[in-house]
């Protein structure tokens, strides 16, 4: 199951009308994690950090680190904002106070 289905699968229960509100943002986030699964492949190899050959001392990030440490910010930013979508579902059945004032605005009309 690729990130993509799985995403999908996971707001499979959210409101339509939602659906279609984070479909970008559900392929962004599947995108941005099997990006990082390359880049975190090529990191294994030639690591997170450049060292200088003769001086140890001067060293500096790699661009596949760069580009890893980016993308997981925002992997992380879409995520926590699917994360609320998903937390405010509207198809979620009304608990009892609300079915109250509800009821109650109903009978005052």
């Amino acid at each position: 199951m690729t990130e993509l289905e799985k995403l999908q699968e996971i707001f499979q229960k959210v409101d339509p009308d939602k659906q279609r509100l984070v479909e970008k943002l559900l392929h962004d986030a599947a995108f941005l994690s099997e990006q990082n699964e390359d880049l975190r492949k090529m990191i294994e190899v030639t690591g997170m950090v450049k060292f200088h050959p003769t001086n140890p001392n001067l060293q500096k990030p790699t661009e596949a680190a760069k580009q890893y440490l980016r993308n997981l910010q925002t992997y992380s930013v879409v995520i926590k904002t699917l994360n609320q979508v998903f937390s405010k579902n509207s198809i979620e059945e009304q608990d009892d106070f609300e079915q109250f004032m509800n009821q109650s605005i109903d009978e005052a009309l």
